[in-house]
């Protein structure tokens, strides 16, 4: 295998606050925004917000760079039970430099793995990230 392919390993305060976050018992949304530090080989916490809506979420990812988001939202079942799903969200936006992109999909995995995510899911274009697309998305979990 050629050495193309850089995994990134992940900040220990970083796997800290990812637990704490998993457990963290607010009753709003809420999210982690995550990006490479390209010189340390690291995914750091770029930003964490509390009571953001995606839409909030959306202005707040970067048009042209690669992020990792694990939010937690509030999601209401059609049986009015109301639960928190975490959900990793890989924001891979089209136009961003090569190296790049395969840095952040290199490192995704591990990722995704240390935070014991299940909810896994990618976007290409921050557009897309709205409250029907993680519903749908969601749906599948049932």
């Amino acid at each position: 295998m050629g050495e193309s392919l850089v995994v990134c390993d992940v900040a220990e305060d970083l796997v800290e606050k990812m637990i704490k976050f998993c457990f963290h018992k607010e009753t709003n949304n809420a999210a982690i925004i995550m990006k490479i530090d390209k010189d340390k080989r690291l995914v750091v916490l770029d930003e964490e917000l509390e009571g953001i809506s995606l839409d909030e979420l959306k202005d707040e990812l970067p048009e042209r760079q690669p992020h990792f988001t694990v939010y937690s939202y509030k999601y209401q079942h059609e049986d009015g039970r109301v639960s928190y799903p975490l959900c990793f969200i890989f924001s891979s936006p089209v136009g961003c430099k090569p190296e790049q992109q395969m840095m952040y999909a290199g490192s995704k995995n591990k990722l995704v793995q240390t935070a014991e995510l299940t909810k896994v899911f990618e976007i290409r274009n921050t557009e897309d990230l709205t409250e029907e697309w993680l519903r749908e998305k969601l749906g599948f979990f049932h």
